[in-house]
């Protein structure tokens, strides 16, 4: 059941503000969280929502205003001390150590003593009715390297209540689950909050944000937009809070998407029985100039492995591929990009941006790998490339000299599609380029795409969001366990259709 707004807030800022070299992170934000209650922060990527969560658990210190938890006025100076009030944090990329089992994770500094040692036994019994009371039937001898994300997870929530949390802090749990997964720990949230815990929820999906909350708060360049029930903000009023203007009409951007492409001629680049033992059969795949072919399937279908062969990022065992008509040895990225093939990964942290270097420096990486790093770009060159690409993609903030480690999701993205963008490719290959960020940056980089194929791109489209496969791309690609089950045009294709076409491995209408 949803808090009580009469019920003493169990936590209360009031005017936080911080500061950063040259930036108000958060100028003078309430928030307001209350026991039995999930409440949603909601905001754009850089609007302060992860500021105002390390205000709250000792990360960051703040210049003005108070944090009060259960009415006593705190300074907490590290996470450590917000945990010993009761505040514990789960979040996207889980914290637990994979090297050790599910009971050891969960009981962590908390094992049952005897004497100077470990009673194991009496640890993992303890660990299991911890399990238990969240609804988890866990073996806790496996090891946590063998658990799904989503198991893992709900042992750092368990971990959470082992020490005794009040208030659970959930950052974007959501993001690398699937829909049963996403069930299961929204099971265990109603549960959390059925016995008073106070929840703060962190996600991008609106649907799963109108499906668990309570209460919104939307956060707006640092500053506070609103607090509102769930049922008195509708999803469109959201949006335009969250992004201070009007959301440009997705289905302006699919209409100018949906138009006949030209295919009599050679493609740009064609793939013929490309395939990996293991990995994924053997699959034919065209693109052609100035379309955008979409990849769908759920998670672990083949979609980014099929790229990946494509790319020369992996080595296949069949298959040959032409650009141009022309028969192409990719066997690695360098080939790739060599012939104006360019792929944005969708392991943004760990393949795409360089967190320690700058927006300049992270935008200029491909066009100097691909002339080679023995022939320097003129820094006049690089200065007008960077600036070009940051005005035209809307980088925020615009300052080509800003750590991209320090910039948010969305904007880091941005950063991604700008440093392939230089290279001048024919072929674009995006692979989730809008999973994690926000609403706004998520139509601006849509918009973008758009643009560039209609003025001839060729664009390999991968994204979870199947709308946004369909409002993008004139041709789909289907695939399922690792194989092309098939391929749709999308413009007579709708999402009904396409999950069923998915569903029934390519049987029955897709329309």
């Amino acid at each position: 059941m949803p808090a009580d707004t009469e019920v003493q807030p169990l936590v209360e800022m009031r005017g936080i503000t911080i500061r950063f070299p040259g930036v108000l992170a958060l100028d003078g934000v309430d928030f307001t969280l209350r026991p039995g209650e999930v409440h949603s922060l909601m905001g754009e990527n850089g609007a302060g929502k992860s500021t105002l969560i390390k205000a709250l658990t000792g990360v960051y210190a703040i210049d003005a205003g108070e944090i009060v938890v259960a009415g006593e006025r705190r300074t907490f100076s590290s996470a450590a001390d917000a945990q010993a009030a009761g505040i514990s944090t789960v979040y996207q990329e889980v914290n637990l150590c994979t090297n050790l089992s599910v009971g050891e994770n969960v009981m962590l500094g908390h094992e049952v003593r005897r004497g100077a040692g470990i009673d194991w036994k009496a640890t993992h019994a303890a660990a299991a009715r911890h399990l238990d009371s969240l609804g988890l039937a866990l073996d806790t001898r496996s090891m946590l390297a063998s658990c799904s994300i989503a198991i893992q997870q709900l042992v750092a929530i368990s971990r959470a209540m082992v020490l005794d949390a009040k208030v659970l802090i959930l950052d974007e749990p959501t993001s690398s689950l699937d829909r049963g997964e996403v069930e299961q720990l929204f099971g265990v949230i109603r549960d959390l909050r059925d016995k008073g815990v106070a929840i703060l929820f962190v996600s991008h999906f609106l649907e799963q944000v109108y499906e668990i909350s309570d209460r919104i708060t939307v956060l707006r360049n640092g500053t506070l937009v609103g607090e509102h029930p769930i049922a008195e903000l509708p999803r469109d009023a959201l949006v335009t809070k969250m992004i201070g203007r009007e959301l440009e009409d997705l289905a302006t951007i699919a209409s100018s998407s949906h138009r006949e492409i030209d295919r009599t001629g050679t493609p740009v680049v064609k793939a013929t029985g490309l395939g990996r033992r293991g990995v994924l059969e053997p699959a034919d795949l065209e693109v052609y100039e100035g379309e955008v072919v979409g990849l769908a399937g759920l998670l672990g279908s083949g979609r980014t492995e099929l790229v990946r062969l494509l790319y020369g990022a992996d080595r296949p065992d069949d298959g040959a591929v032409e650009v141009h008509g022309r028969p192409a040895r990719l066997h690695q990225p360098r080939h790739a990009i060599e012939h104006r093939i360019a792929l944005s990964s969708e392991n943004r942290r760990e393949e795409g941006v360089v967190a320690d270097l700058t927006v300049a420096e992270n935008i200029v990486l491909g066009m100097q790998a691909r002339q080679g790093w023995l022939r320097k770009i003129p820094k006049k060159d690089q200065d007008a490339v960077v600036q070009e690409y940051i005005e035209a993609l809307g980088v925020r903030p615009a300052n080509p000299n800003a750590l991209v480690g320090n910039l948010s999701g969305g904007n880091q993205q941005k950063v991604l599609l700008a440093r392939w963008l230089a290279t001048a490719p024919e072929l674009l290959v995006l692979d989730e380029p809008t999973r994690g960020i926000d609403v706004g940056a998520k139509a601006d980089i849509q918009k973008k795409v758009a643009e560039l194929s209609a003025q001839g791109l060729a664009v390999i489209f991968i994204s979870s969001e199947l709308e946004e496969v369909l409002r993008l791309a004139q041709r789909v690609v289907v695939l399922r366990d690792r194989r092309k089950i098939g391929e749709l045009d999308s413009a007579e294709t709708d999402l009904d259709g396409l999950i069923a076409y998915i569903a029934n491995e390519g049987e029955g209408s897709a329309a």
